[in-house]
This record gives structure tokens, C-alpha cells and sequence, in this order.
């Protein structure tokens, strides 16, 4: 089987991961996860984690975006 999770900029990884424990700290999972490990966390946990990464990141991209196209 491929692996799908090659990333884009490795560079990139610990901050990611730092990024995702803020957010799960942020939805009040923090606990659990030190308590029972992301493999036993739920799929719809975990997917409330990189919902809101994403959401994030898209805000972060736009606001961005708006500060270069005021130059």
C-alpha cells in the first residue's frame, strides 16, 4: 500500500504538530489524548482536530493573501 502521507514541506512537520496539539488543547482534548494516545482517539475526535487546523490554515492563507494584494 502507497503511502498518501508524504509531505508537501518536511520542513514544515514539527510545526504542524505543534500547531495540532494547540488546537486539540483549544477543543479541550488535550487530556485524553495524553491519556489514551492519538491511536485510541476517535475518528470524528481526530477529525474535529484537522477540521479546525484547516479552517485555520485557510484563514491564515486569506489574511495573507488580503495583506499582498494591499501592496
Amino acid at each position: 500500500m502507497a503511502n498518501n502521507n508524504l509531505k508537501v514541506y518536511p520542513k514544515a512537520e514539527a510545526a504542524l504538530d505543534k500547531f495540532k496539539y494547540e488546537v486539540a488543547d483549544e477543543l479541550g482534548l488535550t487530556g485524553k489524548i495524553q491519556e489514551k494516545g492519538w491511536e485510541n482517539m476517535t475518528t470524528r475526535e481526530v477529525g474535529k482536530i484537522g477540521g479546525h487546523m484547516v479552517k485555520k490554515l485557510i484563514a491564515k492563507a486569506e489574511e495573507t493573501l488580503a495583506e499582498e494584494d494591499k501592496s
